[in-house]
């Protein structure tokens, strides 16, 4: 048995492979569905030889179910809920969902912020951690 990592040169080009297989395979997808299919396996395949993540780019692009490559509109459904995007199959019917709920609370933290940081005053009042602490300070 082999122990140690890999050489990063060896993960690069791996990753490099799966890259051409998953463009190959969105290229296929229309005229040879198997074969698109196949890229994917293969894909699949070389990230767990190498022990490496299939990047998130990709990761959703095909059914974790069935393994066949997906195409919004071709054969896949794709709906917004209330917190998460619906990715469904058409090929055995599999649901996956993606949440987006980080997107909305940074974009709600963001806009406090904002807030918080417009207000004209020489001194502010600020509690920290819900305890009853003040500490002066002074909006530039």
């Amino acid at each position: 048995m082999r122990r140690g990592r890999r050489p990063k040169w060896m993960l690069k080009i791996a990753e490099e492979r799966i890259d051409i297989l998953f463009n190959k395979a969105d290229d296929e997808l229309t005229r040879h569905p198997e074969r698109s299919n196949r890229y994917v396996e293969m894909a699949r395949n070389i990230a767990k030889k190498y022990n490496m993540k299939m990047s998130s780019k990709w990761s959703k692009r095909f059914c974790h179910s069935c393994y066949h490559f997906m195409k919004p509109g071709l054969n896949c459904q794709i709906r917004l809920s209330d917190s998460s995007v619906v990715i469904k199959c058409l090929e055995c019917g599999n649901i996956n969902k993606i949440p987006y709920m980080k997107e909305k609370k940074e974009r709600r933290r963001r806009k406090i912020e904002y807030n918080n940081t417009s207000k004209k005053g020489i001194n502010e009042q600020i509690i920290i951690n819900n305890h009853h602490k003040h500490r002066k300070i002074k909006n530039k």
